[in-house]
């Protein structure tokens, strides 16, 4: 009979002490006047910047939480702090820097979504965010065996964020119906970002970042600022002193004895669409190169994208060499090779520290080259940014 009434007497005060941190997170929620809640496949760490550097710009006390490369706090004042974790991530962690935004004071709080199974994506925005206004970047063919198996799922996972009786911003284009289905099912209001302002975002504008800002990006963030109150000049002014994500699309020109390099790190683009988006770019960019690298950092955790990019690979404008690192790699090898790419281009440098890597790929190179990092920015990818940004002349460009 004791066991059983002290059995009671601990299930009753966990039941309560459930139904107090609820109402304590509710409670937060309510101080903050704006929430903004992140979603898409690409572009949301950037996005995510970009509207709360646009909000702190016109005088909002904006708190911000990235969770892509490096996941980070962004404070009012600007600073950033790592987010800590004891283990590995889990979506109650936005109540956390829910909490912390309320501790601010925070008039704002923009915050991307960290979760991938459909389920923890509604959920997310459901019962943790509770968003006035949600973001949807894009919906394009990643995380496949976790949101697939097509890019309409991708598409419909997304649409779990879609807020309550708010506002939705989204670039999209191909699956717009998707997610204007859920704002009606929702009673939200659909803001589409379509080809026009889009346009709208000058190359002289863009030409201001310190590093490669897409357009689509940036106009997304700018109709979520003005719809906020904040005018255009005032929220471009923000964007332009933000600082990027670690993981956001920096090129670096290094000459190192005689032998000139253009690295672009492209690691943070993992679907096939985005990445070869980015390779045709470098490719279009760098006319004058006479050696063409791309470098992949697969992920053997992550088979299906190894996969998925190495078929799509093999219709790309070629590379002269395709450094593969990471775990997994002969996963991607094998994909690109069934799909036409010549076995004898892959240069295998898995397992490797980053200083030999970064000697295997200067001995392919005589006189000029391009080189693309892709794949996964985890792992080696940062630390191989890091390389060659530590090696870039005083001119460098981003």
């Amino acid at each position: 009979m004791n066991v059983t009434l002290g059995l009671a007497v601990i299930a009753g005060a966990l039941m309560l002490a459930l139904v107090l941190e609820t109402l304590a997170h509710r409670r937060n929620l309510r101080q903050l006047r704006i929430r903004v809640h992140v979603n898409g496949t690409r572009g949301k760490s950037s996005v995510t910047r970009l509207i709360a550097a646009g909000l702190r710009e016109h005088g909002l006390i904006t708190c911000a939480k990235t969770t892509g490369t490096l996941p980070r706090m962004i404070l009012p004042d600007a600073r950033e702090l790592p987010i800590f974790r004891v283990a590995a991530p889990n979506i109650i962690e936005q109540r956390r820097i829910v909490a912390a935004a309320a501790a601010q004071r925070a008039e704002a709080l923009v915050i991307e979504c960290m979760a991938l199974q459909p389920a923890l994506q509604a959920l997310c925005e459901l019962k943790l965010i509770r968003a006035t206004h949600g973001v949807i970047t894009n919906a394009r063919p990643d995380h496949l065996d976790v949101m697939g198996p097509t890019e309409q799922h991708v598409a419909e996972a997304l649409a779990g964020t879609v807020p309550v009786a708010g506002h939705v911003y989204t670039a999209e284009q191909q699956h717009l119906g998707i997610l204007r289905q859920a704002a009606v099912d929702r009673n939200s209001t659909l803001i589409a970002i379509g080809p026009e302002a889009i346009a709208s975002v000058s190359p002289e504008e863009l030409a201001r970042f310190s590093y490669t800002e897409h357009a689509d990006n940036v106009a997304l963030a700018l109709r979520v600022c003005m719809d906020l109150g904040v005018r255009r000049d005032v929220a471009l002014r923000g964007m332009w002193n933000c600082a990027p994500d670690p993981g956001a699309l920096t090129t670096y020109h290094v000459d190192f004895f005689g032998r000139r390099l253009v690295f672009m790190n492209a690691f943070a683009a993992n679907d096939p669409v985005s990445t070869e988006q980015l390779w045709k770019l470098a490719v279009t960019a760098n006319p004058q190169a006479e050696t063409r690298i791309a470098v992949f950092n697969c992920r053997s955790d992550r088979p299906e994208r190894s996969v998925s990019l190495g078929a799509a690979f093999a219709r790309w404008a070629a590379a002269d060499y395709v450094v593969l690192m990471g775990s997994g790699t002969h996963t991607f090898a094998r994909a690109a090779n069934r799909s036409g790419v010549d076995f004898s281009r892959f240069v295998f440098v898995e397992g490797l520290p980053v200083a030999e890597i970064f000697e295997r790929i200067l001995s392919l190179i005589q006189k000029e080259a391009m080189i693309v990092g892709m794949g996964n920015i985890g792992g080696d990818g940062l630390p191989l940014v890091r390389y060659f940004a530590n090696r870039a002349s005083l001119t460098t460009t981003h």
